[in-house]
């Protein structure tokens, strides 16, 4: 059951690189221990939003935002970068593997964040790949290179090692592209049976994807916030005629 409760809004969030507006006026909330879905065609804004909830844009010395976001009641720009990374973190389309052990790839995060009690580290190791519902295939692995895992296995090692900084919320910039369908189901079920514990949000330019795994869904069309409404609804009786012109493929 999704808290009708928002852990972030958005508020007027306006997105630029150089003078190229990319979002317009964005104003949403996303509730806790939901999975929000973020569709729209190639160019829509949607991985600049996802990435300016946890300030990964202002790594670009080009980007600049207007508006505010707000995160657990607190502003963003007031909580230290790496805090907010830590608190909203993200997996990527490519699985983003470290070339070591399965079980340092989990440890690597919690480490960096101070924690040295090994029996803590190893702990949270188990806990992540379980959590990820990864851990049976792997738990007699921990000691194999990363990159030797399957790219679904890998993409659910990311899951965990996420995990295992103890987020929030969980951002998802088109996790599935570059996997078949099997490691694609492992995936989107990791993600339903995370929604107990964790907000999640997925961009996803996979429409059945979003309608499959989200609660929510956002529709995002050249900057703007079209509509977003429940899934089902969504899907079936959109509001807007542009929403279910994308949906039923007539363009996108």
């Amino acid at each position: 059951m999704v808290e009708q409760n928002a852990i972030i809004k958005t508020i007027n969030l306006n997105c630029f690189y150089d003078n190229l507006q990319v979002l317009r006026d964005i104003n949403i909330e996303v509730y806790r221990n939901e999975i929000l879905g973020i569709i729209g065609p190639a160019n829509s804004g949607k991985t600049t939003f996802l990435r300016a909830l946890n300030r990964l844009n202002s790594l670009n010395i080009n980007y600049r935002q207007k508006g505010v976001i707000v995160f657990e009641g607190q502003n963003t720009q007031d909580i230290p970068d790496s805090l907010i990374r830590r608190k909203i973190g993200i997996i990527f389309a490519m699985p983003q593997v470290l070339p070591v052990s399965i079980y340092e790839n989990i440890a690597y995060g919690p480490k960096v964040h101070g924690i040295r009690d090994k029996h803590r580290v190893e702990q949270l190791v188990e806990e992540s790949l379980k959590k990820a519902f990864v851990w049976d295939e792997l738990k007699d692995r921990l000691k194999t290179p990363a990159t030797k895992l399957s790219g679904g296995q890998q993409q659910r090692l990311c899951i965990a090692r996420t995990l295992a900084i103890e987020p929030d919320v969980i951002l998802y910039d088109e996790p599935c592209s570059g996997l078949d369908p099997i490691s694609t189901a492992k995936v989107e079920d990791t993600m339903s049976l995370l929604a107990q514990s964790y907000t999640q949000i997925l961009v996803t330019n996979n429409t059945k994807q979003a309608s499959r795994v989200s609660h929510r869904c956002a529709f995002f069309l050249m900057g703007e916030l079209v509509e977003v409404d429940q899934t089902r609804k969504m899907y079936t009786h959109p509001s807007d005629p542009r929403t279910d012109d994308y949906i039923t493929g007539k363009f996108g």
